[in-house]
């Protein structure tokens, strides 16, 4: 079986080199050169694609890319991918997107005969390099189970019915770890005023109800004012703009949420959206 992979950043590059790993035949693609440079080091059975036409003969092709018109400009259209896979492939998204343009490429890939898989993330590019990163997968089970071997090579499947669950399940875990991440940069600050040192907050905190997964990854960064681009600003801002919109659209008003949406915008807006989303902690109290 010959594999499709388009998009290797932070997320997408890990699940490649999992499966070259492993001895597939994985065909990659991605704009940025050095990306595809770093997936092919992983193992003899990694090609690079010229172009995304050079996928047409995959059965399986994954797409993990940053928003969701970009996976829309790939797949859909006169000149997507969809056009030029062959009946009974099968296309698997990995990116963090809403569930109405879910709908929209399962509906796209259905009238090619097409198969079509949700299957978003749920932990870090740390955890994805050693096929230890947790997967809520949407979508039909006979198709799911036809490729299970090829999730455990990857990470860690969670079957959870249907596309709408799995998109909602990375916006909902975004959606939290995000606002997580604005209280903890208010509570810094609110500790700076009283005095306290950083680290020793931190410490002090780490035995209380405050201590959460988000205090103890970004805490330590925002302490040594480290703003390495983990998870960007910018994308965090998606990831809870596109929940907040799933949301509203379930008729639910969610107040701590857009309340954190609207700190991470200013963020954006002030210069810092290509920075860790810790970075909120810098236009808290302004």
């Amino acid at each position: 079986m010959r594999i499709g992979f388009i998009g290797l950043g932070l997320m997408g590059g890990p699940l490649a080199r999992n499966l070259i790993r492993a001895g597939k035949n994985v065909l990659v693609y991605d704009l940025k050169e050095e990306a595809v440079d770093r997936t092919l080091e992983a193992g003899s059975t990694g090609e690079r694609a010229a172009s995304l036409s050079d996928l047409a003969g995959c059965e399986l092709v994954f797409t993990s890319l940053p928003l969701p018109e970009h996976v829309k400009g790939t797949m859909l259209g006169d000149d997507g991918l969809y056009a030029k896979l062959s009946q009974g492939a099968t296309h698997i998204e990995l990116s963090t997107i809403d569930p109405g343009t879910a709908n929209d490429l399962y509906a796209a890939a259905a009238a090619k005969g097409i198969g079509y898989i949700q299957c978003t993330l749920g932990k870090t590019p740390a955890h994805a390099e050693k096929a230890e990163e947790p997967m809520f997968i949407g979508g039909d089970k006979a198709l799911v189970d036809k490729y299970q071997d090829i999730f455990k090579i990857i990470g860690i499947p969670n079957y959870v019915g249907s596309i709408e669950a799995s998109c909602a399940v990375k916006l909902i875990s975004n959606m939290i770890g995000m606002t997580n991440v604005a209280v903890l940069a208010e509570g810094i600050r609110v500790g700076e005023k009283a005095g306290l040192d950083r680290n020793q907050l931190l410490e002090l905190l780490s035995d209380t109800g405050a201590r959460s997964f988000q205090m103890d990854v970004r805490g330590p960064w925002i302490a040594a004012d480290d703003f390495k681009p983990r998870f960007a600003v910018d994308l965090a801002m998606k990831d809870v703009r596109l929940g907040l919109e799933m949301a509203r659209a379930w008729n639910l008003d969610l107040k701590a949420m857009e309340a954190a949406l609207k700190y991470f915008q200013k963020c954006s807006e002030s210069g810092f959206g290509q920075e860790d989303c810790n970075a909120v902690c810098k236009i808290v109290g302004e």
